[in-house]
């Protein structure tokens, strides 16, 4: 049987790490993502990093990084799981070498724009196979923490058969 594992993510104060490992949070993760309010350096992140307790995990989370910019960060917080959140292929989310998880930016409204293809959130979960887990987040301008939900209903019939959520 699976449980619902919590993630509390962009954290930048030791007080909300303590406050959420407090709250009983699996994971706390760090945005590695410049142009993001919540951003922390990769040195701040392993400061934030070393407060959790042995079975809280620390994430990465990255949005389109260039190679050395995720082995730096890697190198800071080596226990970290990495979060790809950007335009990442499954190809590139393999190379970091890393376990990960993959976000996936689900549409806000039923109908897609005219001219763009309906997301495809079961060919995404198999194109991202090597994923530990897909992370379901509002697709909003930019990339992630919009403070918006999606529509559950739009997710497609079939997804508890080929998903954990």
């Amino acid at each position: 049987m699976h449980r619902t594992r919590i993630k509390i993510c962009g954290l930048t104060r030791e007080e909300d790490v303590d406050a959420a490992v407090a709250a009983g949070a699996d994971a706390v993760g760090f945005v590695m993502y410049a142009p993001s309010p919540r951003s922390v350096s990769a040195e701040r992140a392993a400061e934030l990093a070393r407060r959790l307790p042995p079975f809280v995990t620390p994430v990465l989370l990255f949005v389109n990084a260039d190679a050395p910019e995720i082995i730096a960060a890697c190198a800071r917080v080596p226990m970290a799981l990495l979060q790809f959140h950007g335009d990442e292929t499954p190809e590139t989310c393999l190379r970091a070498g890393r376990p990960f998880l993959r976000a996936a930016r689900i549409p806000l409204e039923e109908n897609p724009a005219e001219g763009s293809a309906a997301f495809d959130l079961v060919k995404y979960a198999e194109d991202f196979k090597a994923a530990q887990a897909i992370l379901l987040d509002a697709h909003v301008d930019g990339f992630g923490g919009g403070g918006k939900t999606f529509n559950w209903s739009l997710l497609p019939p079939s997804v508890n058969a080929h998903l954990v959520l």
